[in-house]
């Protein structure tokens, strides 16, 4: 239908043709643009790309092209990438301006043309006639296509006072600092985030046979050592990548889904579940073996400290994306505070990386913590493992090497809790998001599962009503939650059950 309305439109006397030729082309170029990044958004991240809060990505995403091939080709990526733009917007501009010219020389068949277009898209249109059942004869897809663009960029200008009013909106705002979280008092509290720990690691058919029996060890390994778990699903705001948004939901009790609303969180002054434990008491610590640079955002949450890829003392190799081997982390965590003699109760988050997309080289994990040392143990694995250039050159490799990065983070994980944890911990951790579609598979949920692993029976006990099942491995019909309901459902099972009403 667009195609009718174009050459009417470019029936206009020669200089409004021009503009409008320029216009008409400048719009079909940013739509094949915008298509593109689709494309690529649904790849990766499973959802459109989004025109107006989108574009900070794109300097996270030239940091992993960085880190996974090399300076050489990030750069020569964003060549390719501005010529293609250029290339796009000066194609359809051009052919724009022909057709124009083309139009203005045979006015009588245009106007022909165009009326036959018209009535054959009403007439197809009304018959609802396809190619092959699926595909519609009269197409309208492109102005549907830019009027939800443009209705979806409004939609997130409008969003900003939305969220001010739910940032408002909080039942235990005012809650005095002593009853909060009384159930953990003494307690070292440790969030744990496994990056891409989807649903599709625990359920998906090509997947669940690796990882499951591994969550299923890990449980009875952790009953031998005094400890129980329960587990359930939590929907995550974000897919494929975004971590911060997921830490962001987790923290606030809000549902942070977009850069925007983040934005305005960590300018908030909002309760983060960090800020509630600092409040009654504990030291606060961030330990982010994926940040590499300062992150102002910290003092939002309330931590006392924040440990990064630059302060955790190490010395061997990248890990494609990661900094630093999860099994590296978790002993280092030890040193900079877990095992500290005389120390105060500890909350703790913590992202774990080494499952991080593109999923190569992966780390092995070594039996013998002691021989971790500085990292540079690591140095051969990093050599010899295999390269994100040539398991992403045969797709179908994907999904299982996935697989093995969540054997790996979990594996090194429940040997920490068993080898060094002791009667005061108690353990949440959890998935961020979901992996990319190529291996959490078409039509994945945005649902991850999260674990609570502690020998203090009364700590699972407070959970009973949440009606998560025992061990690491949720079922299929365990309660799912969003993942912004976590907070309040927390601070109501560890502090007086009458603080939310």
């Amino acid at each position: 239908m667009e195609g009718a309305f174009l050459i009417a439109l470019l029936l206009v006397p020669a200089r409004a043709r021009r503009v409008a030729g320029i216009v008409v082309g400048v719009l079909l170029g940013w739509l094949v643009i915008e298509k593109c990044l689709d494309m690529g958004f649904f790849s990766e991240l499973n959802r459109p790309f989004d025109p107006v809060l989108d574009w900070v990505l794109f300097d996270d995403a030239y940091s992993f092209v960085v880190d996974s091939y090399g300076r050489v080709a990030a750069i020569g990526a964003v060549a390719a990438i501005l010529l293609l733009v250029a290339g796009i917007m000066a194609l359809t501009t051009w052919a724009t301006l022909r057709i124009g010219r083309l139009v203005s020389n045979r006015r009588r068949r245009s106007l022909y043309a165009a009326g036959g277009l018209a009535v054959a898209w009403a007439a197809t249109f009304a018959l609802g006639a396809s190619f092959t059942g699926t595909v519609p004869i009269a197409a309208r897809s492109t102005a549907t296509y830019a009027w939800d663009r443009a209705h979806q960029a409004k939609a997130g200008f409008a969003d900003s006072a939305k969220f001010a009013e739910e940032v408002k909106n909080d039942a235990f705002a005012n809650v005095p600092a002593d009853q909060m979280l009384t159930a953990l008092k003494g307690k070292d509290v440790i969030f744990t985030f496994v990056e891409s720990y989807g649903r599709s690691a625990v359920e998906h058919p090509a997947l669940a046979p690796l990882v499951d029996p591994v969550l299923d060890a890990g449980t009875r390994q952790l009953a031998a050592a005094g400890f129980g778990s329960e587990s359930g699903w939590l929907t995550s705001p974000t897919f494929g990548g975004g971590s911060w948004l997921a830490h962001s939901t987790f923290e606030s009790g809000l549902w942070i889904n977009n850069e925007q609303r983040y934005r305005n969180l960590v300018s908030s002054n909002r309760l983060t579940l960090t800020r509630a434990f600092k409040n009654a008491g504990a030291r606060t610590v961030s330990v982010m073996p994926g940040a590499t640079r300062a992150w102002p955002e910290g003092k939002f949450y309330g931590y006392d400290a924040v440990w990064d890829s630059r302060n955790l003392g190490y010395q061997g190799p990248k890990f494609s994306w990661a900094p630093m081997p999860d099994q590296y982390t978790l002993k280092q965590l030890n040193t900079i505070e877990y095992k500290k003699p005389g120390r105060e109760p500890l909350m703790v988050e913590m992202p774990l990386v080494s499952s991080h997309t593109p999923w190569a080289p992966i780390p092995t994990y070594l039996d013998d913590w002691d021989q971790i040392g500085d990292g540079s143990v690591y140095a051969s694995m990093a050599e010899n493992g295999k390269k994100p250039k040539a398991l992403w050159a045969n797709p179908r490799d994907v999904r299982p090497e996935y697989g093995k990065s969540i054997v790996y983070s979990v594996t090194s994980l429940v040997n920490w809790v068993t080898r060094y944890g002791d009667d005061n911990l108690v353990l949440v951790f959890l998935g961020d998001h979901q992996p990319s579609p190529i291996a959490s598979g078409a039509g994945a949920s945005h649902d991850v599962p999260i674990s609570i692993v502690t020998k203090d029976r009364s700590v699972l006990e407070r959970i009973t009503d949440w009606q998560w099942v025992d061990g690491l491995r949720p079922q299929g019909d365990t309660p799912v939650w969003p993942m912004n309901a976590f907070r309040d459902r927390f601070f109501t099972a560890f502090g007086p059950k009458a603080a939310a009403s």
